[in-house]
């Protein structure tokens, strides 16, 4: 039976990164006249937006492309694993178009391919912000893609290519307008933001009576004038960081960078071919936190890599205690096709990561609770998510969407909150990742 809209499944995996991709497609496919619908039946066509960073994001991805076509039969593949078409192929021979990361336009022609607009694009209502995967009160607001480096445990580059920043001006409308409709706080994301716009020299443009620069000083303190709670992610710690500090410190963009430290071994870092791998980064922690006391600092650890002895992780650990890190997730080292750390000798065997995972986890679970514990008895600021029965789940200036922890509010007053919406809270009680307040007193 056709409809009289064309209607389209849609599957997104993999880091924020491509769910903003997903977004960009879903908001072209509105644009032209596609109602996108949530079950494989209810499709005409389904598009899988896939990850291939890890070897269980590939298989996750493989799975779910299978299992598409099996329910749907009309399937369009795109996102990071698309790079690799002819492992998609052999896999799954029956889909009907692979497209690489970011091919917003390729996508979206696919479609128009395989099931024809019946509507005059021109006619077709979107919203202003665009159509959005994640709740109305926050958006990921991405401002470049690729990457320069190349770390020889990541294959982005060879899928995403090199650095290419947004100009400034386009990402400065994309977040008035996310404002606009709603949004209360950005995510600013892509593979390096402080290397925001080094492919183009820093690039001055116009911006009404001004101008600006593409720089990653000058976009978090343009951002920082809209109003709303501004948050870093992938942010390598470059000397030119320190100059958002006292942005910070201002109460302008919140204080909170997530930076990719990977480990802590210089000759790890050496390894794995990490940008600024010499820097001293324990002294530039004590510097950050001497101009934001109130810093939070969230950051990805890797166990386990080719050639890491029990020194190496030794350092690491050693390196985590005096850190004091607030968020910290750590993974156990698997290859991926195409890296050349594959190539690396000194595999570490599967028990050995397991058991430096386990002892990497206690020793952060450990600082991540007594760090927490110090916030009981103070009132802070939090943005409500979501209400459920008589608690409100919230988050604070540390805690980012879906990786972080939550403040769990609950108590008189509670059940008049709204997502999206800030309130004051006084800390009652802390947990190994989470808080539990109630509202403080108007």
């Amino acid at each position: 039976m056709k409809h009289s809209t064309p209607r389209v499944g849609f599957v997104s995996l993999g880091c924020p990164k491509a769910l903003v991709d997903s977004e960009r497609i879903l908001t072209q496919l509105r644009a032209g006249g596609y109602e996108v619908v949530p079950s494989y039946d209810a499709a005409d066509l389904v598009v899988v937006n896939t990850c291939g960073f890890i070897d269980d994001a590939v298989h996750e991805s493989l799975e779910a492309i299978g299992e598409a076509v099996a329910a749907n039969g009309r399937v369009i593949v795109t996102g990071c694993l698309g790079a690799q078409p002819e492992r998609i192929i052999e896999r799954h021979p029956k889909v009907l178009k692979v497209t690489g990361p970011a091919a917003y336009e390729e996508v979206v022609g696919a479609v128009h391919e395989h099931l024809p607009p019946r509507h005059d694009p021109r006619f077709d209502l979107v919203p202003p912000q665009g159509i959005r995967l994640t709740p109305r009160h926050y958006a990921y607001l991405k401002i470049s893609e690729g990457c320069n480096h190349r770390c020889s445990f990541c294959i982005i580059p060879s899928m995403r290519g090199d650095l290419v920043s947004r100009p400034i001006t386009h990402v400065l409308n994309e977040a008035i307008r996310l404002r606009n409709a709603g949004v209360r706080e950005l995510l600013v994301i892509s593979q390096d933001t402080s290397a925001y716009g080094v492919d183009t020299r820093y690039r001055v443009e116009q911006w009404g009576s001004r101008e600006i620069r593409t720089r990653f000083l000058d976009l978090a303190r343009e951002l920082g004038e809209l109003g709303l709670w501004v948050r870093l992610h992938y942010v390598y710690p470059y000397p030119h960081v320190d100059e958002v500090l006292p942005l910070m410190a201002e109460g302008r963009i919140l204080p909170y960078l997530d930076i990719p430290f990977q480990h802590a071994s210089p000759r790890i870092l050496k390894l794995m071919k990490r940008p600024a791998h010499a820097e001293d980064t324990l002294a530039r922690i004590r510097r950050w936190r001497q101009v934001v006391p109130q810093l939070t600092l969230r950051s990805t650890f890797i166990v386990g890599f080719p050639g890491e002895t029990e020194e190496d992780f030794g350092l690491l650990l050693d390196w985590l205690e005096e850190a004091q890190l607030d968020r910290v997730g750590c993974f156990k080292y698997s290859p991926v096709d195409g890296a050349s750390a594959n190539e690396l000798p000194g595999a570490v065997a599967e028990e050995v990561k397991e058991e430096r995972w386990h002892r990497f986890m206690q020793k952060q679970q450990a600082i991540s609770k007594a760090r927490l514990q110090a916030q009981v008895g103070q009132t802070m600021r939090v943005l409500v998510d979501a209400v459920e029965a008589r608690t409100a789940i919230a988050r604070s200036a540390a805690d980012a969407p879906d990786i972080d922890g939550v403040v769990r509010v609950t108590g008189p007053g509670v059940t008049r909150l709204c997502p999206g919406e800030f309130a004051q809270v006084t800390v009652t009680s802390a947990t190994d990742y989470d808080l539990k307040a109630r509202l403080a007193p108007a």
